[in-house]
């Protein structure tokens, strides 16, 4: 029995042995696996990864240039005179002696009304005045005759004055007649119509033969002078201070652009500013006086005034595109030596044009993104796309 017991001990202790060293090869191999996840992996994924990708942005340089500050206003042209053209006695329209659409000159015959009832009338005043002329020196020689009676007490006193009544009587017809006579002939003359001024007859709106009143509302036609124009526009109230410290300043430039505000079509200046605001839309009638030499604005025709407010000398402008909005005011993405993308606070004043005017912030020189600039962060790497050039563009 105790030798059995001795025989089985070397037995158990070679078996334990064997779990030990077991146990010992688990633990290193695990050992090796945890070391080689944690720092092996670790520096593979480090030196495989690739470095942050540089964004394609196009980028300009703020420049400095001179730029002129303007307002811009929806207006209507309007001719210097618009006179409608009327009949100012009754009759018969017999001519129309104008081409539509043809300059005139102040004076012209434009229509002729049938004058025979006029020339009559005319006859008759002159007549009536020959007649009691006749009748006066009838009278002045019977008033000289009963003066030189009565001197001699031939007859009354009474009758002299009887006779000098009736001589101051015929006086008076006589020029009751010359009013006659001055009446029918503007009667007469009234009857050819001629242009009160210069300018540019419209449409014929009655023809020949038509009767034609002096109460009619209808004109014959319209005569209107375009040279010069003026144009009425409206700006916001809030910059009536500003119009008005450029109107103190000097004369203030307007040019008229057409519907699309492409085409500049005149030059002239602001002639007066209208003397209230009309609280209903909160804006200011203004009135721009132009040349029109070459007519190409025309009465009734809608344009946009632009006001020359000032301009301003040797200012940072960047495009306005670049300026930027974030939680703590407006910036703009800067490019730095390293091509690194940066923001950058600045401050600005209203836009002119497809400029703006940036007032703090930048000292000109500064490599600004114009695109691609929504894609960015602070530090990262771009690669430009385009060539940088200056600032500039349209300043209207």
């Amino acid at each position: 029995m105790i030798a059995q017991r001795n025989a089985s001990a070397p037995a158990r202790h070679r078996r334990r042995a064997a779990l030990i060293a077991s146990c010992l090869v688990v633990a290193i191999a695990g050992g090796a696996a945890f070391w080689y996840w944690a720092h092996g992996t670790g520096a593979s994924h480090a030196a495989g990864s690739p470095a942050r990708a540089a964004i394609p942005v196009s980028i300009t340089v703020a420049g400095r240039q001179d730029v002129p500050i303007y307002l811009t206003g929806l207006g209507t042209v309007q001719a210097s005179l618009t006179i409608a053209i009327h009949s100012q006695v009754d009759g018969k329209l017999q001519e129309v002696l104008f081409t539509e659409g043809q300059h005139v000159k102040k004076g012209d015959v434009l229509a002729k009304i049938d004058p025979r009832l006029f020339q009559a009338a005319l006859d008759q005043a002159r007549a009536k005045k020959a007649q009691d002329e006749a009748m006066l020196t009838a009278a002045d020689k019977d008033l000289t005759r009963s003066k030189t009676l009565v001197a001699s007490n031939i007859t009354s006193q009474q009758i002299v004055d009887q006779q000098q009544g009736k001589v101051d009587q015929l006086k008076a017809s006589i020029a009751a007649d010359e009013a006659g006579i001055q009446t029918a002939q503007t009667n007469l003359d009234y009857t050819s119509i001629t242009a009160p001024t210069d300018g540019r007859i419209g449409v014929r709106l009655v023809d020949p033969g038509n009767i034609v009143h002096a109460s009619d509302q209808a004109a014959l036609a319209t005569l209107v002078l375009t040279q010069p124009s003026a144009v009425m526009f409206t700006l916001p109230a809030r910059y009536l201070d500003d119009v008005r410290a450029a109107q103190a300043r000097g004369p203030v430039e307007v040019i008229a652009f057409d519907q699309d505000n492409r085409r500049a079509l005149a030059t002239g200046t602001l002639l007066l500013v209208d003397n209230l605001i009309d609280q209903t839309t909160a804006t200011i009638r203004l009135k721009a006086k132009f040349p029109n030499d070459d007519e190409r604005l025309w009465p009734g025709e809608f344009v946009n005034a632009r006001v020359l407010l000032e301009t301003r000398r040797n200012v940072v402008v960047v495009p306005s595109a670049t300026i930027q909005r974030g939680p703590e005011g407006l910036f703009v993405w800067t490019v730095t030596a390293k091509d690194v993308a940066e923001p950058h606070p600045v401050e600005t004043s209203p836009a002119a044009g497809n400029l703006t005017i940036v007032t703090s912030g930048l000292d000109g020189g500064e490599r600004i993104v114009t695109d691609g600039q929504y894609k960015l962060q602070r530090g990262v790497p771009v690669t430009i796309t385009s060539p940088a050039t200056a600032a500039s563009g349209s300043n209207t």
